[in-house]
């Protein structure tokens, strides 16, 4: 049971030292989460409310089936954008329908987050590699705050995921700006901004909201036609059961897998990296797909649309001391309380000062550092991530991702088409080899003895890779040439591809009567030549642990070396 329901296991050995402090970290992201959620409602194409009901459920799961102690779940920007990408192809007819779908997606984004969990397939998230996700937050980021221009502007400006037609859409519905509304918004970024510089622990959104609808209220400034959120429906979200079709399923599944992968990844991210704040390791990857899984499927039942962590509450939750999961909890109370009681409150809450809310927010995901610091050390990184976020920006959010992995695969399968390849030298008075064109002077090379290092696996994509360079440093050694040894500490596997080469290149060797010697192979690369045809080859007498050993038998009288050889096979691998 603790394994499936984490708080089990926490909730026993909790102090009541630590009450206070999650309770005031709950307080404190909920104050923030309000405004939030009801803002990236609107990023997601839905009305305001749907923030909170999201904040609501997922939230209260991730309580009890979470094993990290200060991620904040809820509404985010960057998965919100990613439902208003999926489901505005749609061309859904109504508000309604709209609505209806997103809260599909929420289950379809949830099961395929548990079955993922249940599978224990989190490892599949790593192949979004960093420069992938900073290309895409990136992107993100750019087109959320242009999305929110239309709310800044107070025109009414058509959405698309697309930047192009984005800014064609701001340019043509410019002129129709109302002025209040633009003052309204910029006043809210620039307060948000210097009040972040002044202090971050100000509670500067929360100020931000109330100042707006006092502005509105006293000044009427909604007869000048400042857009307003207006009534807000009272009252906790009802149960249902979202409609699911096969036709719902089969149009907006590639959306789902999307936000179920990139979700996961921005959980286990944040999670990851609140851990080394923190120095307690606590994330389970696996139970973070079941947490995160379960919190979308529940929330779909009570009006949810897909969440997962958010990164700025859950840098406010661990800044402002929570030490468990309960904090979550005392921030969806506040929910609750807003939803009963005080929805009337935020009628006169300007859509202008969600906006500036939302691009101050996403204005701190467009990554700079980290693509300079790719420029200056990993050139064919920053291509993956340049490629990842034009492709977000220019032509869509799904594809932007689906490239920027395509991109990484790709280098990472010419990588290790073309790995490291070493020739080694005795290091003088010892019996350590290293690279030759490392160490240079240091170590010292013989005409009659070739010893090279390769740095990879042997697999089909890097055999010839291998040869080739095998046969080159074989040629540049000439006549005098005697023995090849190969340092196999690298290689922890050969497939069937590189076996045959590896026969094949070791009878060639033995035909120009060089003998050829193996020297390190770990376990997996042991047992793949003694169950292969390169056994048969190489001979048993000519495989060796370490590389001073295979010289010392290349040196040493015939008959000896063949008496050491039988001593140590018996010792090492018998």
């Amino acid at each position: 049971m603790q394994n499936f329901f984490p708080i089990l296991a926490w909730l026993k050995t909790y102090k009541k030292g630590d009450f206070i402090k999650d309770l005031l970290a709950g307080f404190t992201v909920g104050i923030i989460l309000i405004p939030q959620g009801m803002a990236y409602a609107m990023i997601a194409g839905l009305p305001p409310v749907y923030g909170l009901y999201a904040a609501l459920f997922p939230t209260f799961m991730y309580v009890f089936l979470g094993t990290s102690r200060q991620l904040a779940v809820g509404p985010v920007a960057m998965d919100s954008l990613l439902v208003a990408a999926g489901l505005g192809a749609l061309s859904l007819a109504t508000t309604e329908d709209y609505i209806a779908m997103a809260i599909v997606l929420a289950f379809l984004v949830g099961a395929t987050q548990f079955l993922l969990g249940l599978f224990r397939m989190g490892f599949l998230v790593n192949f979004m590699s960093k420069p992938v996700i900073s290309g895409f937050t990136s992107g993100a980021a750019i087109i959320i705050m242009f999305s929110q221009l239309k709310h800044l502007l107070g025109a009414n400006i058509e959405g698309s995921s697309k930047f192009i037609q984005l800014l064609k859409n701001v340019f043509s519905k410019i002129g129709e700006t109302n002025m209040y509304d633009f003052a309204i918004g910029l006043v809210g970024i620039i307060l948000i901004v210097v009040f972040k510089k002044v202090n971050k622990k100000l509670p500067t959104i929360l100020f931000v909201v109330v100042l707006g609808i006092l502005s509105v209220y006293f000044f009427r400034l909604d007869q000048y036609g400042v857009k307003i959120v207006g009534a807000i429906p009272d009252g906790l979200p009802s149960f249902g059961v979202p409609n699911i079709t096969i036709k719902n399923i089969l149009d907006i599944w590639p959306i789902a897998v999307t936000l179920a992968f990139v979700g996961y990844l921005e959980a286990i991210s944040i999670g990851k990296a609140l851990e080394e704040k923190s120095g307690k390791e606590t994330i389970n990857p696996n139970q973070e797909l079941k947490a995160i899984g379960s919190a979308n499927m529940v929330g779909s039942f009570f009006s949810s649309f897909p969440v997962t962590a958010s990164f700025s509450r859950s840098a406010i939750n661990y800044e402002a001391g929570a030490k468990t999961n309960l904090a979550s909890l005392f921030s969806v109370i506040m929910v609750v309380v807003v939803l009963l009681f005080l929805t009337p409150l935020f009628f006169y809450l300007p859509k202008a000062i969600l906006a500036s809310i939302i691009m101050v927010s996403v204005f701190g995901l467009i990554d700079v550092a980290y693509p300079k610091e790719l420029w200056k050390h990993r050139k064919d990184e920053l291509l993956v991530l340049l490629a990842t976020f034009i492709c977000t920006v220019f032509i869509g959010i799904k594809e932007g991702i689906l490239v920027g992995v395509l991109f990484s695969l790709l280098l990472m399968v010419y990588r290790t088409s073309k790995p490291h390849f070493a020739v080694l030298g005795n290091v003088k008075d010892s019996d350590y080899y290293k690279n030759v064109s490392r160490f240079g002077s240091e170590v010292i090379t013989r005409e009659d003895l070739l010893i090279v290092r390769f740095d990879a696996q042997l697999y089909f994509g890097n055999s010839s890779f291998f040869k080739s360079e095998l046969y080159k440093h074989i040629e540049k050694k000439g006549p005098a040439l005697k023995g090849v040894i190969l340092n196999a500490e690298a290689i922890n596997y050969i497939d069937s591809s590189a076996a045959q080469m590896l026969e094949k290149v070791i009878r060639e060797i033995h035909e120009k009567n060089i003998q050829f010697y193996v020297a390190g192979a770990i376990g997996p690369a042991r047992d793949i030549i003694f169950t292969s045809g390169i056994i048969t080859e190489l001979h048993r007498e000519f495989l060796f642990v370490k590389t001073s050993e295979a010289v010392t038998y290349f040196d040493e009288p015939k008959e000896i070396s063949i008496l050491r050889a039988k001593v140590a096979h018996q010792k090492n691998f018998n």
